[in-house]
């Protein structure tokens, strides 16, 4: 099952394989990651020394790098390099694939039959958020991710035992330590673990182990991945600050099982105490942290940059196919789960209930991020497996061949209803194309950059989208790419392109670039066109001349132009 819907999302993204065509940034930097890693840079320096002029610090961890390192040095003395570095953009998103279809049926295993397992193991492949997240060629952390919070799910919903604690504990631990964006799910599947103990004291023993776990794991991983920076304060990535946090909590859910005989009211006023004594101490340690990373943004990167990346913002924000999209199959999930809660009974309905919360506070958490989204489909899938179960056969018990034939084909946009939908939205709504310069190519993102490779090599003042990709696929320099921890480069780059040739010009030679590039028609140069139609970017893209900009014979439809600084005072050109 696993093969064959490897190879036929191989087949649909061929083209892309092929020319190493990525959609997002940040695939491409964190292959930039593992080739410096393997070429020598500290395991535990993870800056882009190629951005910035050598100092553009990252908040990612190297968990990620572990695996496409990996496989990058077994396939190495087999294929070369460069062959072993593409195959490796397949296969990790294969496998994380591979690991995702595994645990889901399991998890439905759990609560189900057999063929609810094997159901709910083929939405995976269907179109939709937790699918892009595993594609090929998309190798950053968010599919490993959702791998961990399903780890955690399984654990869960089994028998409330030690042992499965410590897995969901350590398991949540390696998602923060990945990435902190998985603080809400951590703490959605750690309160949810804290109400199934208030009304079931049975579950302490799952309980204690999974905040210890957790609590303990991180501070390892941490220790581990971040080795001489371990105390540096951090709001965006696990810090001494955030650990505390987690210790408090393990220690405070531990401690809240001298409640156990004291009534359900007793022990919910227990983990609500360790809640908030672990909110106190973010409150004590890290206040800064509570407005969040983003807080002290540059306005021009807040408006620029930080609200136009949609991931990250609130579903009610996104495009109504974004929409149905991200929540067609959480509705069919609720509906199968919430069916098959009210038919179970005893062990089974106490699982259901376990993995109803969790699947509806991950959902809720995906309507305030989009990004969750993927996690989301992933925890409704057991449950529309299951309605999927048993309507294939009601289907299939139908005597007569069309209404057998039509209802069984009907099954199929239940699988994928959010697809289905958009596609019906995207049909009845009017297409928009990019307004661009006339007679003007537009570009295809990134990969028209690499005709730059041709020049000498330097540095590029470049579009934040399209550094990363610069930096795979040449020898050059950039300025900044999209990541929060340099802002103040960032918005250099957004002044640098939108203000007025006078300014722009002075922001550009400080920044000692040697080259001045761009892709027409990318969103990014679109938005800055639009905001500043007299700035610089929007004047070059008409065809304007300035005499510090020579404009450069490149293929393709990239612009490019070699930046002619000033002579020295008192010299004269010869």
């Amino acid at each position: 099952m696993w093969a064959f819907a490897a190879l036929l999302h191989v087949a649909l993204a061929w083209d892309d394989i092929l020319v190493r065509r990525f959609s997002d940034a940040d695939d491409q930097m964190r292959l930039l990651e593992v080739r410096d890693w393997l070429a020598g840079q500290s395991w535990f320096d993870v800056a882009q020394h190629r951005l910035n002029g050598g100092d553009f610090p990252m908040h990612w961890s190297r968990l990620v790098d572990l695996l496409p390192a990996g496989v990058i040095v077994l396939l190495r003395p087999l294929l070369g390099a460069v062959l072993a570095e593409h195959v490796m953009l397949v296969v990790v998103p294969l496998l994380t694939l591979l690991a995702a279809m595994l645990l889901i049926a399991l998890i439905t295993r759990r609560l189900s039959t057999e063929r609810a397992a094997i159901a709910a193991a083929l939405l995976v492949v269907m179109p939709g958020p937790l699918m892009w997240q595993m594609r090929p060629l998309r190798i950053d952390h968010h599919g490993w991710q959702v791998v961990l919070t399903l780890v955690a799910a399984h654990a869960m919903v089994g028998r409330p035992t030690a042992r499965n604690g410590a897995i969901a504990g350590a398991a949540l631990a390696a998602l923060l330590t990945i990435s902190l964006e998985g603080m809400p799910i951590v703490a959605a599947m750690l309160g949810v673990a804290s109400l199934g103990w208030a009304l079931q004291p049975a579950r302490g023993a799952s309980l204690r182990t999974l905040g210890l776990t957790l609590a303990g794991t991180a501070a390892l991983l941490h220790l581990a991945t971040r080795g001489p920076g371990f105390w540096a304060p951090a709001c965006d990535a696990v810090a001494p600050a955030w650990l505390a946090v987690l210790a408090v909590a393990g220690v405070g859910l531990t401690l809240a099982r001298l409640a156990t005989r004291f009534g359900t009211v007793a022990r919910l006023g227990a983990v609500a105490f360790a809640g908030l004594a672990s909110g106190g101490t973010l409150l004590a340690l890290a206040p800064q942290c509570l407005a969040g990373p983003f807080a002290t943004l540059p306005p021009i990167v807040y408006h620029q940059w930080y609200v136009v990346v949609l991931e990250g913002r609130p579903l009610w924000e996104q495009e109504g196919a974004v929409v149905l999209l991200s929540l067609g199959l959480p509705a069919v999930g609720l509906i199968g789960g919430a069916l098959a809660w009210r038919d179970a009974a005893g062990t089974a309905r106490e699982r259901w209930t376990i993995m109803l919360a969790l699947f509806g506070a991950a959902t809720m958490v995906a309507i305030l991020v989009l990004r969750a989204s993927a996690t989301a489909n992933a925890l409704a899938m057991p449950g529309a497996g299951v309605l999927l179960a048993r309507l294939f056969v009601r289907a299939r018990a139908i005597p007569h061949v069309l209404p057998r034939f039509s209802a069984t084909l009907g099954l199929g946009l239940l699988a994928a209803p959010g697809a289905a939908t958009a596609l019906a939205f995207a049909t009845v709504t009017p297409s928009t194309t990019k307004a661009t310069t006339a007679h003007r190519p537009v570009c295809d993102g990134s990969y028209d950059m690499r005709a730059l490779a041709a020049l000498p090599v330097g540095t590029i003042f470049a579009p934040i989208d399209l550094s990363p990709g610069l930096l795979v696929d040449t020898r050059h320099r950039a300025i900044a790419g999209g990541y929060h921890r340099s802002p103040w480069a960032m918005a250099r780059v957004m002044i640098g392109f939108g203000a007025s040739p006078a300014p722009a010009r002075a922001v550009i030679l400080a920044s000692r670039a040697d080259y001045l590039a761009a892709c027409p028609g990318t969103n990014e140069m679109e938005r800055n066109r639009r905001r500043a139609p007299n700035g610089l970017w929007a004047r070059l893209e008409r065809g304007e001349r300035f005499d510090w900009l020579q404009p450069l014979p490149i293929r393709g439809p990239a612009l490019a132009w070699r930046i002619i600084r000033p002579l020295p005072e008192g010299r004269s050109a010869p």
